[in-house]
């Protein structure tokens, strides 16, 4: 049940006083005022509120009553309820017959004000376990059996498919003005970072995420990067999804600083492969890249072999985009394998080249 406090209680006999020239104290459920515009009153006991939580009735005193009461003075005393539960006792200061019209109005517009601080309390609850979760989709020690428990106790609607978006805020980025244009009932987003927000939402296939962002832009919402996952159909897509996208935002801060959209489809190896760049077997199998980059002080090779990737391999092709003659590129070509002791003209040993490239810090 509810309980009212002093700050609620306060709130609501400032509002009534500013339109009414009588004095107004709120009682809780023990007859203590905690609110009033006479603060000698406040945490005193009223006799006349103790009747009415006795009696579930409004309590009329008049001056004779008053005197032979402890607290109290003539007015008003009407019983406060929240969803149908008796919380405490709404008092008007003055001559019954004066104050009896404004009675029921002001227990009216302080039983609202009781119902919205609730819906706040409320929404803020479910705010904070809708954050909670969305940590937990990156946290291996929540089981998956949890993650979907929870996820009914908290009531979120999760229909399959569906995608997971991580957004990077920048230095003006705000997290309300974001939240505020995300409010559809379908979405579940909250911040997992100081400058970073989680979005679960239902997959939808063509969706045009670049014009989404640019809808933010617009308003000026500070979002400098979305990274997307594919379609997730269950709760183990969800977690393996949350934390790809944790390898593919580590990526992207490194190798692709600049690019503000980036699918977890497009770059899934280079993210697989960054979450695990310290790894023993993936330093030894980078080793021929490092001996080349070693050597090359001046950043041809690396150049040459960015435009030999690209191009799988087609030396025309990669010629003239270095603007080179192929003799050139031969050369170097030869110089790259010399120092990596591997054979170019191999399709999976370029796919080292292609991959560690992007692999290596620049």
């Amino acid at each position: 049940m509810l309980e009212l406090d002093s700050t609620l209680a306060q709130h609501i006999v400032d509002r009534a006083m500013a339109i009414l020239p009588h004095n107004i104290n709120v009682m809780d459920a023990q007859g203590m005022i905690i609110g009033s515009g006479d603060p000698q009153r406040l945490h005193t006991r009223h006799e006349g509120a103790q009747l009415v939580l006795a009696n579930r009735r409004v309590v009329e005193i008049d001056e004779q009553a008053a005197a032979c009461l402890r607290g109290v003075k003539p007015g008003v005393n009407l019983p406060l309820l929240h969803a149908e539960q008796l919380i405490g006792v709404l008092g008007i200061t003055g001559a019954p017959d004066t104050v009896r019209p404004y009675a029921e109005l002001v227990r009216m517009a302080a039983e609202m004000l009781v119902e919205q601080r609730q819906l706040q309390a409320e929404r803020h609850w479910q705010r904070h376990q809708l954050e909670t979760w969305l940590r937990q989709l990156s946290d291996s020690s929540v089981s998956l059996a949890q993650l979907a428990a929870e996820a009914e106790r908290i009531g979120l609607a999760l229909s399959w498919p569906r995608q997971l978006v991580v957004l990077e805020l920048g230095e003006e980025g705000e997290q309300s003005r974001v939240l505020a244009g995300l409010a559809g009932k379908a979405e579940q987003c909250g911040p997992v970072g100081v400058r970073q927000l989680l979005l679960c939402r239902p997959y939808q296939s063509g969706r045009d995420d670049a014009g989404w962002l640019a809808q933010f832009d617009a308003r000026a919402a500070g979002i400098q990067r979305l990274l997307l996952s594919d379609a997730l159909h269950d709760f183990s897509d969800l977690r393996e999804a949350a934390l790809a996208l944790r390898n593919l935002q580590a990526y992207a801060q490194v190798h692709k600083p600049a690019e503000r959209l980036l699918r977890l489809d497009d770059y899934r190896l280079q993210a697989l492969l960054h979450g695990r760049r310290n790894d023993w077997s993936l330093q030894r199998w980078l080793a021929p890249l490092r001996r080349v980059l070693a050597q090359d002080a001046q950043g041809q090779l690396r150049e040459t072999l960015a435009a030999w990737c690209r191009h799988d391999g087609h030396p025309q092709a990669c010629a003239d985009e270095l603007g080179i003659h192929r003799n050139t590129l031969r050369y170097r070509l030869e110089r790259i394998a010399e120092l990596s002791g591997l054979d170019l003209a191999r399709r999976d040993q370029r796919l080292l080249f292609t991959l560690g490239l992007d692999l290596l810090d620049e």
